[in-house]
């Protein structure tokens, strides 16, 4: 992951440089100036896309000797995309308020690793599905304008529902699946750049989102009880489109 944020930094760094001295260059000439009044709208709505790499931060008990051969704990994430809606109100020249529900799917997986015959290990996977509806309100802070593009932070928070737990699901004979709360509030904080173009502007942004509230239903199982919390930790890449 830190490998995709790595790149996704750059090209974002990449492209406000290009775009920069693309401007500088054509200074003194006459400058096409896409959709000049879009800044003057009090809202302006849009739809985003985008990928996600979903994961836990995982903070389990500090001995795991009581229960029997397990020797550790540890979390795999995985990749899955977002779909929204972005819908835009202008508070100053430079501040936005920005309601964008989404729809997000993902998987991610909690590893525990058992002791066997004394030297040899063998590994378990747990998989839990996601499908997330969430519910975030951003503040957009923008840099001034130059020709065709823009870059900005942004930040804020998030209520979100996960349509796909199984909180409470009954447990069949002999199954311990991990069980997830439905509920939980996220905090927000990302990047991103804007490029106007003749019929709308295209954004590119890269965001951080970490829950706050302890997912897990403790059911007294070893898969349980040698964790002690589990929060969301979910990087988005998206990609906006508003008119």
């Amino acid at each position: 992951m830190k490998k995709i944020v790595k790149n996704s930094l750059c090209l974002l760094i990449l492209l406000a440089m290009f775009d920069t001295s693309s401007f500088a260059q054509r200074k003194g000439r006459s400058v096409t100036e896409n959709l000049p009044k879009f800044d003057r709208r009090m809202y302006h709505f849009g739809f985003l896309l985008g990928a996600n790499h979903m994961n836990f931060a995982i903070k389990t008990v500090e001995d795991l000797t009581p229960f029997d051969s397990l020797t550790n704990v540890t979390t795999k994430p995985d990749f899955g995309f977002d779909i929204g809606i972005v819908s835009s109100l202008r508070l100053t020249k430079y501040l936005s308020l920005r309601f964008v529900p989404t729809l997000s799917f993902g998987n991610r997986t909690v590893e525990y690793t058992f002791r066997y015959r004394d030297s040899i290990s063998y590994i378990q996977n747990k998989k839990i599905e996601s499908t997330f509806m969430t519910f975030p309100l951003y503040i957009k802070y923008q840099s001034k304008r130059l020709g065709n593009f823009r870059a900005y932070i942004i930040g804020g928070a998030k209520y979100s529902i996960d349509m796909a737990s199984q909180a409470k699901k009954r447990n069949k004979e002999g199954e311990a699946p991990i069980k997830l709360a439905r509920n939980d509030y996220m905090v927000d904080v990302g990047t991103g750049v804007d490029f106007f173009l003749p019929y709308f502007k295209f954004g590119i942004e890269l965001k951080m989102s970490y829950g706050l509230r302890d997912l897990l239903i403790k059911e007294n199982t070893i898969y349980t009880n040698s964790v002690k919390r589990l929060n969301s930790k979910i990087f988005q890449l998206s990609f906006t489109f508003e008119g």
